[in-house]
């Protein structure tokens, strides 16, 4: 199934694009996306942190990915 990705801060940087399609496997969790995530843009595992979004939320590990979600990646962000 095909999912969107969007992506910001370090994370454009990382993955070389504001927005991705994706394609994952049906029942993917968010856990199943951040490990797919990080094979693939192998820098991702050096942030302190990184948030996943769904939809506008942020998501827990264990939510199940549905087609067509919005999942955003929100590496971690320092102020002044």
């Amino acid at each position: 199934m095909k999912i969107s990705l969007l992506s910001f801060g370090i994370a454009k940087e990382i993955t070389g694009q504001r927005f991705l399609e994706v394609e994952i496997p049906a029942s993917a969790s968010v856990k199943a996306l951040r490990a797919m995530l990080v094979e693939r843009f192998p820098r991702l595992s050096s942030l302190s942190s990184v948030r996943l979004a769904v939809n506008g939320e942020y998501a827990t590990e264990d939510l199940t990915l549905k087609e067509n979600d919005e999942v955003a990646i929100i590496p971690p962000v320092s102020g002044g």
